[in-house]
């Protein structure tokens, strides 16, 4: 019994943590076409991509509109914004998925 209550508490301190780790900020989306991305892709406004500052290339991050309340997930493949205030600059085709128009309050996981 108390190896089980240790492994209860285990995932619910990993599910807390988790939660924890969403990081609340504003983004932005931009979708020229045919240039190079910092990973060296072509740029493809359709796709689900976006730039962030740090995280790795090939990362998935699940993108949440504040608003919409709608989700997609994405795969880094870009670097910036180079806006203060934005974290996470969106594809033309994710942030069509989300809703946007202009810039919008996210949640990234």
């Amino acid at each position: 019994m108390d190896r089980l209550l240790r492994v209860c508490v285990a995932i619910v301190l990993v599910c807390i943590s988790t939660s924890a780790l969403a990081e609340t900020c504003i983004a932005s989306h931009y979708g020229y076409s045919g240039g190079r991305t910092a990973s060296g892709e072509r740029m493809n406004p359709s796709a689900m991509t976006a730039a962030h500052r740090s995280k790795p290339f090939g990362s998935q991050v699940t993108v949440t509109s504040q608003r919409s309340g709608r989700s997609v997930t994405v795969r880094i493949n870009d670097r910036g914004p180079f806006i203060r205030g934005r974290c996470i600059d969106l594809s033309t085709g994710a942030a069509h998925a989300l809703g946007m128009a202009g810039i919008e309050k996210v949640s990234l996981n």
